[in-house]
């Protein structure tokens, strides 16, 4: 490692990663817990279309203010 590299690694959680992303384009949003909100408690995709995927893994929300969109919910499949 050169000396001029920092040593500190900053470990974020993906809503954290992704507000920091909302940040740059001046959207102001907070994350929350995972499983805090009533929009992570619903199925997330259809069980009628075969194409869906079954294994769908909830990685958290983020709260957003001053917008029309209330709350966004962070999802990966496969």
């Amino acid at each position: 490692m050169h000396d001029s590299e920092s040593e500190t690694f900053v470990i974020k959680t993906e809503p954290e990663k992704f507000s920091d992303k909302l940040k740059e384009i001046d959207i102001t949003s907070t994350p929350k817990e995972i499983a805090t909100d009533d929009v992570e408690s619903d199925d997330y995709y259809s069980r009628v279309f075969a194409q869906t995927t079954r294994m769908v893994t909830n990685k958290g929300c983020l709260e957003v203010k001053d917008k029309n969109i209330d709350v966004i919910q962070i999802l990966q499949k496969g």
